[in-house]
């Protein structure tokens, strides 16, 4: 029997809204550190500009890939569409790397090119910290809410804008040591150092979506609580086996045999595994729950409680 307990529907919603946040803060924040760039000619604001760039297209991405998954279950798709919510931090990800990249250009060919010197530094740093400001207050709700939602679009968009709060603060010491120091050479070390660390944030980013496109199992401490929930009823003579878990976005699948004694009449066997079901949906929210009801005492239930069931084969 097959049952959803829980609508992810209205989740979905809630995190598209974010997104939205998202979307508005990254404009803003590109608007201040490109004027920062254009008054001090910067290379490290230049960065910071591009990786805020890199935010923008992430966010709409975002809120993209979480109104498709919001869409319930269809012919085509019966698992739903949670799953989209992959693309995003995947092409989040990839951008990330790309940032790097025209990063690191920028910075090489101004160390081996230096200018003679940057104008504006104290206007340039205000812009920057207004900007940061403005990124770690977003990136600290989108990731709150990322964790309530179980949303990985947004704990992807607040794991890189905080990404840019400390490439932000990179900027801000180089472009004070420049001005402090007048070597240029400060500006180009910054701008390497934001390439190196916003690389790590995107492999990082990518390993995560990897792992949900695999269809990886739900966390330890997950699988612990249904356990918890199916030993309950052990003590009814009740076992099970055949426990398969995978997590697609916000989504949970969960399924199981449950094996009752013979002489349980079908209503019996039905009622304990609606309480499951219900059980495992209350206790993990936005999880759908298959069970497959057997007697204890037929040889045939125990043939196939292996994680690997090709009955074809038997």
């Amino acid at each position: 029997m097959t049952k959803s307990k829980t609508s992810y529907k209205t989740s979905q919603w809630k995190a598209g809204s974010y997104a939205n946040l998202s979307i508005a803060t990254a404009v803003i924040t590109i608007g201040l550190k490109t004027s920062g760039y254009w008054l001090t000619g910067s290379v490290g604001l230049l960065s910071d500009a591009l990786e805020s760039v890199v935010n923008l297209v992430a966010a709409v991405v975002a809120a993209w890939m979480l109104a498709i998954a919001a869409q319930p279950p269809d012919a085509e798709h019966s698992y739903g569409h949670s799953k989209f919510e992959y693309f995003s931090s995947a092409l989040e990800g990839i951008l990330i790397l790309v940032a790097a990249i025209g990063i690191t250009i920028a910075a090489w060919e101004r160390l081996t090119n230096p200018q003679q010197s940057l104008a504006q530094i104290d206007l340039g740093i205000l812009l920057t910290l207004i900007a940061t400001i403005l990124n770690g207050v977003v990136a600290y709700i989108l990731l709150q809410a990322g964790r309530r939602l179980r949303s990985i679009s947004l704990r992807a968009d607040a794991h890189h804008l905080f990404t840019d709060v400390w490439t932000s603060v990179g900027v801000i010491a180089g472009l004070t040591l420049v001005k402090l120091t007048g070597l240029l050479i400060f500006d180009a070390l910054t701008a390497l150092l934001v390439a190196a660390n916003i690389v790590w944030t995107g492999l990082h980013l990518l390993a995560e979506t990897g792992a949900g496109l695999v269809d990886s199992s739900l966390p330890a401490e997950e699988q612990q609580i249904i356990n918890q929930i199916l030993a309950a009823s052990q003590a009814q003579g009740v076992q099970f086996h055949a426990l398969r878990t995978r997590v697609a976005g916000v989504r949970r699948f969960v399924s199981f045999h449950v094996l009752v004694p013979g002489e349980w009449t079908v209503f019996q066997g039905h009622n304990l595994c609606d309480r499951l079901e219900v059980e495992i949906a209350t206790a993990l929210p936005h999880t759908n729950v298959i069970t497959h009801l057997e007697p204890i005492e037929d040889p045939i239930s125990w043939a196939d409680e292996t994680l690997d069931r090709d009955l074809s084969q038997g």
